[in-house]
Order: C-alpha cells, then structure tokens, then sequence
C-alpha cells in the first residue's frame, strides 16, 4: 500500500513538472539586438545598394521587414527612458539628455521587473543608460553585463539584450584617415555640401557598420551553435537614427526612422505578422509600442500604465495612425520641439524658434564632417538648403512629405494645398500632448524646481492641474508661437499670472513680437528663467550695456537658470566684448555642460 502510495506520489509530482516544462516551452525565448545612432538607410536591406551588412540582410530575408519603425526621441538616453518603462520620456520628465529625474518607481515599473516576475530570466550585454533617478539601472537584470550562451541554454526562457556601440556616433569622430569604403560610392544628404572630408566621414561610417553586422553575424551563430535558433525570437533594431550631422538629435527622418527586422522561428508561426518570412510590413510602429509587445509576446500580465500599442503576435491591438516624437535639451545646448506624423506628412512644432537648428554642441564638433560643413557655411559657399541649419530656425511650424522629401529640407507649412493635413496633424499632437501629460512646457530648471517644491516627482506634477495646468499651458504656448501683434495685451496681463508657466510663455510670445517693453518688468520676476529673457529683451532695445550686466549678475550668482543664460548669451549677435570676458572667472566643473559653452562662448568671441 505504501508503494502504491509512493508510486502515485511521483506520478502526480512527475506530471505536475512535465506540466510547468511545457508552460516553460511555451514561452518564447527573446534576444534583442540593438546598435547605436543608425537610421534605416544604413541597412542594405533597406534599399541602400550602397550599404554592406549582409547579416542584417540574411535576418530580414529570414523574417519580417518593418518599413515604418521610428524612434520617439533622436537621441539615446531618453529614448532608452523610453524603452525601459513603456512610458514617453516627456511623460515622466526624462526627457532631457542626461538628466536623470527620478520617476515613481512605485508606479513605473520596468519591463524586466515584469518579465522576471513572469517566469523570465532577463540579461543585458551590456547598455542601460536609462536617464532615470532613483534607481541603479542596472538592477532590474538577473545580469546586467553581458552575454552567456551557456547560462541562457540553462535559464529558459530567457529575454537577453545585446547592444553594439560600432555604429555610435563617437565612431566616426576623430581622423577620417585609413577607411576602407570607397568615398565615391556614398550618397551624401542635400543638405551636407560635397566635399571630400565629408565624403570620407561618410565612408568612415560605413566601414562602422560593417562592423557592427559582423557582430549581429557573430550573436546569431552564437544562438544557433547553443541549440537555441529554433525556440527564440530575434529582434533587431538601432536605438534611434542618426549619425552624420544633423540626424541624431533632430525630429526629421534621420534622426527617427529606424530599421526594424523580426525573425519568428516556425515554433512560434502563430506570432507572424506576414504569410511568409522575407516579407516586409508597413504597420507604423513607435518605440512606446515595444516593451508593451515584448511582454504580450511572452504571456507576462501588461500594466494599463504602458502608453504604447501591441503590433505583433496573438493579443495586437489596432494599428496607430500617428507617431510622436520629442526633443528636448542635449547636452549643453537648449532647444524643445514635437513631431507628429503618419505615413507620409512629419509636422514639426519648435518652442525655440530664435535658436538655430544646429547648434555648436562640443560632442558633435569632433566630427569632422561638421566642422568642415559649419567653415564652408562661413565662408558662404553654401546653397541656402545648406546653410539653412545654422540660422535661427524662424519657422515655429514645418511640415515635411517624407516620401518626395526624405531629406526633409521643402518645408510645406505656408502652402496652401497642405492646410487640411496640417490642422489634422496639429490637432492630433494637442490630443496626444494632453494624453501623455507633456512635461516639457516649463523650462526645465523650473520643471525640476516645481516638483522639488511640492515634494513629488515630476511624473506626479504634471499629472496634478493645480501644480501643472496643462490646457492653460497649451493655450499660452499656442498664443506665443502665432507671433500675433495682437495678442500683446493678453501676454501684458499674464505677466502677473501665480503660475511661472504662463508668465514665462507671456514673456516669450512678447519676445516673438519683438515687443520689449515689459523689460524691465520681466527682470524682477521671482522666476531666474524669465529674468534672463526680459535682460535678453534689454538687449535686443537698445540696452545691451544693462541687459548684459544683468545676465553676468546672474551668472556670478550661479543662478539655477545659468545654462539658459549662456545660450542666451550665444544667441546674442554682437555682445561687448568686456562683459563677455567675464565668464572667464566662472567656476563650473571641467567637461559638463555648463563649461562646455562657457569655453564655446570665450572661444567663439576671442576669434573675432
């Protein structure tokens, strides 16, 4: 009786475990290869004959093509704040290039928590930059360094991340000396002048992504010498496009449009988005839409937090018709701008229209390609789609058809016939800004001073109309960037208003105008942000000795506002030249931002 017991016992215990192993079988194994900075047109299979990378090439001939995958920022760590937690960055205030707010973390978890708590083992080889406080980045990985076949044969079903830096903007900095590629067979952007460095950085680059689909070649044989091809699901994508000026950190197609190709064994056949591996899919996808489908394709149980849309396997949900995007400040330069589009029309809004597009950014300068195309601009050899970027922008709107314009260079905004498309599109940017909670409409040291002040984090303030009333924002920012004479007396009466938001945007569509009357008002403000902007006015009206004296003030106070004071100070066309010498005496730490533009400035300035 007691063997029969026994025996009964281990059947049960026997099936019970065969059970969870065919659970475990179930699941899909899913390896994420990501590169750095490269758009689409740096992937052969997208149609670039000049492009060598035949690994990424055999993987597209294997699964499926996305031809409309964009990234919701130009630029990484925010579009990894992205990624990370199936929130925009703009929605939480992560939005800043390195900035590194914290967020809830209560409320926001990341998608390896919930894959972890799923059953899944979840590795990372080897990035994170998740421009996120409050917590390690690299703790929400079972292992967070790097890529172990034999660790993952015996951890299924695992999620494993492996991230290339071949194709990073930092690799085709510095000399342009020994490539491979021939600079003949490159096709340089209309906006980029022919010129033979710039030809050569461009070779420079693709000799970069060379290497990178060698390494992509060397993941997916490593995959399938450990047995594990059949049961995984592989994804390949870059973190945003880019690389050679004026892609990375721009909302155009370069900086958005990304390769997207997904190889589905036929364990999985069910998840196939298209009859047949090899085909291409235009579904319009955005990187929101990603953590949100990795976790439907495992069965993991998906917070209502994510903002995103599944578009792959069994539990999709409807197509989007738009994707957004944003940018934010980077590096030591300020800017803020929104894109919306669909397949075909990008529309663009700037809340920094007296900025150039280009700006001097330390980084980007150590490429040589914008070096030489910043001296052939100066020496006016330029054709004016050329020289366009190095101008302040003037446009607060641009509209773009992407299909006869990739480049993004015939901006449509004032044609009549695109009207109709272009109320479309701002009305659904509006829509979706009020959706999200678009934390960008302050800036932001006053973001982060406002949250400070009501001890919560910046995802909650925005999310408390009291603290952030988004629609009065929006329609103070509207009412600014129109540049309407007639909207002055509006803006004179918000000067007052208790809210910094709306104060700082009177004061902005006055400055639009070219109305800087209220000056010497806007100087007394209790906000340092605005401060700056009335002494900027002073300057633009003929009082540059006061209205510098006051920016300098400010500087040797070490104002919270100081980064928007030394772009303020290189947006300014003719400085005197003693009051400039005296940022000389500023004591910021060496390489951060702050130094970055103060050494810009003294350098820009001694060379005239």
């Amino acid at each position: 009786m007691i063997n029969k017991i026994i025996n009964t016992s281990f059947i049960v215990i026997f099936l019970i475990a065969l059970t969870l192993y065919a659970q475990e079988e179930d699941k899909p194994n899913i390896l994420w290869i990501t590169s750095e900075d490269n758009n689409v047109t740096w992937v052969g299979a997208y149609n670039n004959p000049h492009v060598h990378t035949p690994f990424i090439d055999q993987l597209s001939s294997e699964g499926f093509r996305y031809t409309e995958a964009y990234a919701n920022a130009p630029v990484c760590a925010p579009s990894r704040s992205t990624w990370i937690t199936g929130l925009y960055a703009i929605s939480m205030g992560t939005h800043h290039m390195r900035s590194r707010n914290v967020i809830p973390h209560n409320q926001i978890l990341y998608y390896p928590d919930i894959l972890k708590a799923h059953g899944y083992y979840v590795s990372n080889a080897n990035k994170t930059d998740y421009n996120i406080g409050g917590r390690e980045d690299k703790d929400c990985w079972d292992n967070p360094n790097n890529l172990e076949w034999h660790v993952l044969k015996n951890k299924q079903p695992f999620f494993q991340v492996v991230n290339f830096y071949e194709s990073h903007e930092s690799r085709i900095q510095g000399s342009v000396d020994d490539i491979i590629y021939d600079p003949s067979q490159t096709k340089l952007k209309s906006y980029h002048p022919d010129l033979p460095i710039i030809r050569r950085n461009y070779a420079k680059y693709h000799d970069a992504l060379t290497r990178m689909d060698a390494r992509v070649g060397d993941i997916l044989k490593g995959l399938k010498d450990a047995g594990l091809d059949q049961n995984t699901i592989v994804i390949y994508t870059s973190d945003h496009g880019g690389v050679l000026p004026r892609s990375k950190r721009y909302l155009y197609n370069s900086g958005l449009h990304c390769p997207l190709v997904i190889r589905i064994p036929e364990t999985f056949q069910e998840y196939w988005p298209a009859s047949t591996p090899g085909s291409t899919v235009d579904r319009l996808v955005s990187f929101i839409d990603m953590p949100k489908t990795w976790l439907a394709l495992t069965g993991a149980e998906i917070p209502n937090t994510l903002q995103g849309r599944i578009f792959l396997g069994n539990q999709q949900e409807e197509e989007a018709d738009y994707h957004f995007a944003f940018r934010g400040r980077m590096d030591e330069r300020i800017d803020n701008a929104r894109a919306v589009h669909n397949k075909r029309y990008l529309y663009i809004r700037n809340y920094v229209p007296y900025a150039p597009l280009v700006q001097h950014l330390e980084y980007q300068w150590k490429i040589k390609a914008q070096v030489a195309w910043e001296e052939h601009v100066k020496k006016g050899l330029a054709s004016p789609i050329q020289a366009r970027p190095f101008m302040p922008k003037v446009w607060t709107e641009e509209l773009y058809d992407m299909k006869l314009d990739p480049d993004c260079v015939h901006n449509l905004i004032e044609d009549a016939q695109y009207q109709n498309i272009i109320q479309e599109l701002r009305v659904a940017l509006r829509n979706w800004q009020l959706d999200i909670f678009d934390a960008g409409l302050l800036p932001e040291s006053e973001m982060i001073n406002l949250a400070d002040k009501n001890k919560i984090t910046i995802f909650e303030m925005v999310r408390n109309p009291r603290l952030y009333p988004l629609i009065d924002l929006l329609n103070m920012v509207d009412l600014a960037l129109e540049k309407k004479k007639e909207n002055r007396s509006t803006f004179y009466k918000s000067l007052s208003d208790p809210h910094i938001g709306i104060r700082y945007w009177s004061a902005i569509g006055l400055l639009l105008i070219n109305d800087y009357s209220q000056s010497s008002f806007l100087v007394k403000d209790d906000s340092d942000e605005i401060r700056a902007i009335g002494a900027w006015m002073m300057v633009q009206n003929n009082q540059s000795q006061k209205g510098i004296y006051i920016l300098n003030e400010m500087l040797h106070q070490y104002s919270y506002a100081s980064l928007s004071i030394l772009n303020i100070l290189d947006w300014i066309n003719e400085p005197t030249k003693p009051s400039w010498l005296n940022i000389k005496t500023l004591n910021y730490e060496a390489g951060k931002d702050l130094d970055k533009i103060r050494n810009y400035i003294l350098k820009k300035w001694s060379d005239r």
